[in-house]
């Protein structure tokens, strides 16, 4: 990852809210270049379960990051101990707190992490080439999604060990008080204040389609972002469960089509 960015190379993730360890491993051997474990807003996700799912996805060849549901340096020292390969923090608003991430995941003199032994570093085996792949391999994202990130973006990617950020469009459109319409000249503005700041810098810049769509894909590739998270497992599996019940709404008939009426026809 640290040397896709230093390449500007595009990578294209997903996201995981679940908390199947099957739904996970056909997620990744899909062939993703990132997973995301959502802690925030998926309550199927427990410490155990994201555990588990870190396991699944580092073991199968991919990189598993965890969104945590709180920028909370315990909750970060847990993951990363579980073997998380970086974080993505939410709601990053202020220079301080990009700051307080980046401390919570590396230990001292860069950091404030405790220091533990668990699958991470080898169950006590491997704590000096953990430390080593530490220092140059972990991730940390932030979460740009409110307008206060994003008139401070500038200087939360001064700090060190912020190795980008990702929008979250619905919550950015919230606090704009428009939430969920991205067609809004308040947010479009807010976003193309992003993106001159994403052009200067060496960082990456990240942007969630929450929901698949091609289109969407390519203009957000041209506009500059190069860390995108692409759908989300429930979101691709409504996707394509609504395009076959049209499809059989269509063949059928509509006046013979309703979601139950195959249970019911003798």
């Amino acid at each position: 990852m640290p040397e896709a960015r230093k390449s500007k190379e595009i990578t294209i993730g997903s996201w995981l809210s679940l908390g199947s360890p099957y739904v996970t491993e056909i997620m990744l051997k899909a062939g993703f270049d990132w997973l995301v474990i959502d802690m925030e807003h998926s309550a199927a996700n427990s410490l155990s379960q994201v555990q588990q799912l870190i396991q699944i996805i580092d073991l199968g060849g991919c990189i598993p990051l965890v969104r945590l549901p709180t920028n909370d340096s315990t909750i970060i020292k847990q993951v990363m101990d579980a073997g998380a390969h970086g974080i993505i923090v939410p709601m990053v608003n202020s220079r301080s707190d990009a700051e307080d991430a980046a401390a919570a995941v590396r230990y001292p003199p860069r950091g404030r992490r405790g220091v533990g032994l668990w699958r991470a570093q080898g169950y006590g085996r491997t704590f000096e080439e953990y430390r080593n792949w530490l220092e140059q391999y972990c991730t940390v994202i932030v979460q740009i999604e409110h307008i206060h990130g994003v008139r401070n973006l500038k200087d939360i990617l001064k700090v060190e060990g912020i190795d980008g950020f990702i929008i979250g469009p619905y919550d950015l459109s919230a606090s704009l008080g428009v939430p969920g319409d991205f067609q809004k000249p308040v947010v479009v503005d807010a976003l193309q204040e992003v993106e001159a700041v994403a052009v200067a810098s060496d960082k990456w810049a990240g942007f969630h389609i929450v929901h698949p769509n091609h289109e969407q894909l390519k203009q957000t590739i041209e506009r500059g972002y190069d860390f995108i998270a692409y759908g989300v497992d429930f979101t691709f599996l409504t996707h394509v469960v609504d395009h076959e019940i049209g499809f059989l709404g269509e063949t059928l008939g509509s006046s013979r089509w309703s979601g139950t009426s195959l249970a019911k026809k003798d």
